[in-house]
């Protein structure tokens, strides 16, 4: 059971990273959203294409997320984030040490 463990570690691992990678680049376009970035940036298309899908599927199914003219849509996808990286990664190092006990 103890390299059953180790995959389940690692899966951890790497959905762990991901999340976080994720999180910084939600952050980094919404901090680019406050100014008038060139739309032609290969950074600014590269943050836009990576989030903008996710930020039109929240606007889609939680109406409320535009408010007065504040798209509230990074911090609800940024919540999402954070409860993923806390329900998904710590129940899948919770399994992992479970199995490593056996």
């Amino acid at each position: 059971m103890g390299y059953l463990a180790n995959i389940v570690s690692g899966l951890a691992w790497i959905i762990g990273n991901i999340l976080s990678i994720y999180f910084y680049i939600v952050i980094a376009s919404a901090i680019i959203s406050w100014v008038s970035p060139d739309p032609y940036n290969p950074i600014v298309r590269f943050l836009r294409n990576v989030t903008e899908p996710i930020y039109i599927y929240i606007r889609r199914y939680i109406p409320f997320v535009y408010i007065g003219g504040f798209d509230l849509s990074p911090i609800v996808l940024i919540a999402i984030i954070e409860f993923l990286r806390f329900a998904v990664v710590n129940n899948l190092l919770y399994l992992a040490r479970q199995m490593a006990l056996q």
